[in-house]
């Protein structure tokens, strides 16, 4: 009995910090909930750069391996390195929440899809289902595009892959993929696209350039300086 204590103790101890990631619960039912009621009363997003973009239904891959590249970079830095896992998720879940706010506060959506397909594959088959389980609302600052960037973001930024050019670049041109996806599948507006470049500019600046260390310091320093006389 004691061993088992122990071993769960342990293993409670080594992996606490996957706990932060119950925040995607708290997500999927909060992004449900707006799925639902956010139907058609709505505003429209829409900018002359949406007509000139022409739909392309073979962007449905990098647009679906956005999934499976989320959850390596979230997974991969859970279990390699902590401190930029913790990086990764606060950049995320930041943005995230944004999202969700911006969506509940000011219903969005767009009338940019095809009204019908061409001619019909197996990519137009994807696009179909894709269509039908992912409404054309809710809408800016795009996740795919805002997560796809904080993905790489990390992989940029983290000692593991300093000496690994190869990941460093597939990151990148599936990162670029999956952003053009959003536009050429008409998944997104590009003021959604350009509305998440700005907020991941902005995460960037506060998760990975600013000094956070050196701010606590300062603040240390000041709290235990004693007042003049």
């Amino acid at each position: 009995m004691q061993k088992t204590k122990n071993f769960v103790s342990e293993l409670y101890e080594k992996y606490k910090h996957l706990l932060i990631l119950s925040y995607f619960i708290v997500y999927l039912i909060w992004f449900q909930y707006i799925e639902k009621t956010v139907t058609t009363d709505f505003h429209v997003i829409h900018t002359w750069l949406d007509d000139q973009i022409p739909f392309c239904e073979y962007f449905i891959i990098p647009y679906l391996l956005w999934f499976g590249y989320v959850a390596w970079g979230i997974a991969y830095f859970a279990f390699h390195n902590k401190s930029d896992y913790y990086r990764l998720c606060a950049f995320l879940f930041t943005g995230m929440t944004v999202f969700l706010l911006v969506s509940t506060l000011y219903p969005n959506g767009h009338y940019l899809r095809p009204h019908y397909f061409a001619h019909h594959n197996f990519y137009t088959m994807l696009c179909e289902w894709l269509y039908t389980n992912d409404t054309a609302t809710n809408l800016f600052p795009s996740i795919h595009v805002y997560n796809s960037i904080g993905i790489h973001l990390a992989v940029m930024q983290s000692d593991e892959f300093k000496e690994h050019r190869t990941v460093r670049t597939l990151s990148f041109l599936l990162m670029v993929s999956i952003i053009l996806a959003t536009m050429f599948l008409k998944q997104h507006s590009v003021f959604d696209v350009t509305t998440a470049l700005i907020l991941a500019f902005v995460m960037y600046r506060i998760v990975y350039t600013h000094k956070w260390s050196n701010t606590f310091s300062r603040s240390s320093v000041q709290k235990n300086r004693l007042p003049q006389m």
